[in-house]
This record gives C-alpha cells, sequence and structure tokens, in this order.
C-alpha cells in the first residue's frame, strides 16, 4: 500500500496525463525508472517526444511546485531522457523531444512547455 505522500503523486499524475491528453498529447509510459532518475510521463506530442514532470504543491510557498524542478533534477531527467531515448532508438536518430513541466498549485495546473533544454 503506498503511503499517503505517493498516492498524493501517483493521484497527480494521473490528473496530468488526462490533462495532457485532453490537449492532445497522446501517452506512451508513465512512471519510467532509471538508476538516478526517473520520468513521470512519457508522451508524444504529434512527431515530438515529450518528457513530464508532475509537480505538485497545496500553495505557492517556497516558490511553489514549478520552481522546484530545479537544476540538479532538470539534470536527472535529462539523463533518464537519454537512457530512455538510446534503450527505444539506439545509436540512429533520436526524434525530436522536449521537455513539459506540469505543475499543480492547490489543485490548478499549470502547464510549461519546454521548461528546459537538453543541452550536450
Amino acid at each position: 500500500m503506498p503511503a499517503p505522500r505517493q498516492r498524493q503523486g501517483f493521484d497527480a499524475e494521473d490528473r496530468a496525463m488526462a490533462f495532457l491528453e485532453a490537449k492532445g498529447l497522446q501517452t506512451v509510459e508513465r512512471n519510467v525508472r532509471f538508476r538516478g532518475g526517473e520520468i513521470d510521463l512519457v508522451m508524444r506530442d504529434g512527431p515530438d517526444w515529450v518528457f513530464v514532470e508532475v509537480r505538485a504543491r497545496a500553495d505557492a510557498r517556497f516558490g511553489g511546485a514549478a520552481a522546484s524542478v530545479g537544476p540538479t533534477k532538470q539534470r536527472r531527467l535529462v539523463r533518464a531522457a537519454q537512457l530512455y531515448l538510446m534503450r527505444r532508438f539506439g545509436q540512429r536518430g533520436w526524434p525530436a523531444c522536449r521537455f513539459d513541466v506540469v505543475a499543480f498549485e492547490a489543485g490548478v495546473p499549470s502547464w510549461i512547455r519546454a521548461a528546459f533544454v537538453l543541452q550536450g
């Protein structure tokens, strides 16, 4: 049985997935785990692959949900996405991809498209 905090996280991911699907994205996978990182949602937006980080906060204190995706978390997400792309596509050309954040503040979703980029 998941802890209350895990249940809240799963609920936020469910809501983010439904929100993005309503916007036309297609879900490919959920909760993809690699050593050192996890991708909450892998989705397609037309030809683009989208790696989505979902964050939820009860209120905006301490910068809020979106601000919690700082440089360290971004590096982990980029590394996990690179491993995912390598597993899925190998060395051949990778598709266009981006990193989105769905941040819930007091239950209200905010979609930040291309919140950060894969560098390197």
